[in-house]
């Protein structure tokens, strides 16, 4: 397979695309643009893309960028977050307890979040914005089947619709730990285009 397209797209963004080695994990958000984007839906992609016996390898999975309907009517008082786009965070996240409930990858870098509070459904951008550590964790909704709706699934967080993809995903992340012997994983999350092919 050819090196995949989506890591031209991050390099053009002014990221870091890994190439070296194999299971050497890009792992890269894609948010429809708001305004595109369906409120309380899955309509993001996950990719994953790197290296096995030295031949590109590309997985792409359903997810959200964004919090669910009920976070944002009835979140936090200064605005439910939302990641930032374009944003990297080199290292950002291990695998540890997503509420201490099951393994996913878990914040431990700040990232920039904007802080959407005018109490609608649909996510958006805003001007405020904050950088911490705020569990945006990368992890799935409904352990049993495939979520239609975002709902409660996400606060802010990265979440996978299919319990399946989901745990693919964190067998590939497990691979790099194996295979790389690094425990931090880093994401970046980009805008999608309607031009641009994925």
């Amino acid at each position: 397979m050819k090196r995949p397209h989506i890591l031209d797209i991050v390099e053009s963004a002014g990221f870091k695309v890994f190439e070296n080695g194999d299971y050497n994990l890009n792992i890269i958000g894609v948010r429809t643009p708001f305004g595109a984007a369906v409120p309380n839906r899955f309509d993001d992609w996950l990719h994953v893309a790197y290296k096995k016996n030295g031949q590109w390898e590309h997985h792409k999975y359903r997810i959200t960028t964004e919090p669910g309907k009920y976070w944002l009517l009835n979140g936090r008082k200064r605005g439910t977050a939302v990641m930032c786009s374009p944003q990297q965070v080199r290292g950002g996240w291990q695998i540890k307890k997503h509420r201490g409930q099951y393994d996913a990858l878990c914040q431990v870098q700040p990232v920039r979040v904007w802080r959407d509070s005018d109490r609608d459904e649909v996510a958006e951008q805003s001007q405020v914005i904050e950088e911490g550590i705020f569990g945006i964790n990368i992890h799935r909704s409904n352990p049993s089947r495939e979520s239609v709706f975002v709902d409660k699934w996400s606060a802010g967080c990265q979440v996978f619709a299919s319990p399946i993809e989901f745990d693919h995903f964190m067998l590939l992340c497990r691979k790099q730990i194996e295979f790389r012997g690094w425990p931090t994983f880093t994401y970046t999350l980009i805008t999608g285009k309607y031009d641009e092919e994925y």
